[in-house]
């Protein structure tokens, strides 16, 4: 039974290179545009393999998922809004206090509250001291707590809009009003940048590791594994994060904003134990 947790290894590594990638790609195509570019691809690939046009919506389907697809696209576009500004450990990081806060509201144990407390330590540690000559972009921290606020209504609106339809259909759907949301931001803010079609290949292979390939493995773990379990290993993302910012671009963190991603990963996996 070891291969739902090869697999999900795969999708957090794969989700992570490709924010690593997408980051590389902002210089050509921009954060919004690169959004836009991800978004695109991703839905056209789910949608050609889902083929959501073969099932009948109710209106009820449709609103709910359009307000998860827009909380997926514009958690999309202020989590690389912020990875343009900031680390990508630290982005991450920042971002999974999105469903912390989730697993915490939604929960009357006081030890959550412990948790919680453990979280905001942890935001507290990724501020340098002001003795430390590596600075942190404010803008950017603001971004990725805006990206976690997303990632929030993302999982509360995704349970509403796949409790009655296939998984597939849901994501595919998702995906597709997420590009819908995101893609004038794109054209307005980077527009010119996505007219050049040498960005194409590095936006396909970002859009298949960041969303095609590990939300698909995810699909098929989640149906193999406990979801307490699936919680505690998906809070090693942001390690798993820092150590691609660390290989892939250099990103050397502190030894204080290192301690404040194990304070979030903690208090994460604290949270899925005592769910």
């Amino acid at each position: 039974m070891l291969l739902p947790y090869t697999l999900l290894l795969i999708a957090m590594l794969s989700i992570q290179l490709g924010a690593g990638l997408a980051k590389q790609l902002f210089p050509m195509a921009g954060a919004a545009g690169t959004t836009s570019l991800r978004l695109f691809f991703a839905a056209l690939i789910l949608i050609l393999v889902w083929k959501p046009w073969r099932h009948k919506f109710s209106r009820a389907e449709i609103k709910n998922l359009f307000i998860y697809g827009t909380s997926l696209g514009l958690m999309n576009l202020t989590f690389y809004l912020a990875l343009k500004r900031i680390p990508l450990g630290i982005a991450v990081a920042l971002e999974f206090l999105g469903p912390l806060a989730v697993a915490i509201f939604s929960s009357k144990r006081t030890i959550d509250y412990l948790w919680a407390i453990l979280a905001m330590v942890g935001i507290f540690l990724i501020f340098p001291s002001a003795d430390l000559n590596q600075a942190i972009d404010y803008l950017g921290v603001f971004f990725a707590v805006l990206a976690g606020l997303f990632w929030a209504f993302y999982i509360i609106f995704g349970q509403r809009a796949g409790k009655d339809l296939h998984g597939g259909i849901a994501s595919c759907m998702g995906m597709f009003f997420a590009l819908i949301v995101a893609l004038p931001f794109g054209l307005i803010i980077d527009g010119e940048k996505l007219l050049n079609p040498q960005i194409l290949p590095m936006a396909v292979a970002v859009a298949i590791l960041s969303s095609a390939l590990p939300y698909s493995l995810e699909m098929y773990v989640l149906k193999r594994i406990p979801s307490k379990t699936f919680g505690i290993l998906m809070s090693a993302e942001p390690a798993i994060a820092s150590l691609v910012g660390l290989i892939f671009l250099s990103e050397a963190l502190t030894s204080l904003q290192w301690t404040a991603i194990l304070s979030i990963i903690i208090a994460s996996i604290g949270s899925s134990l005592s769910r």
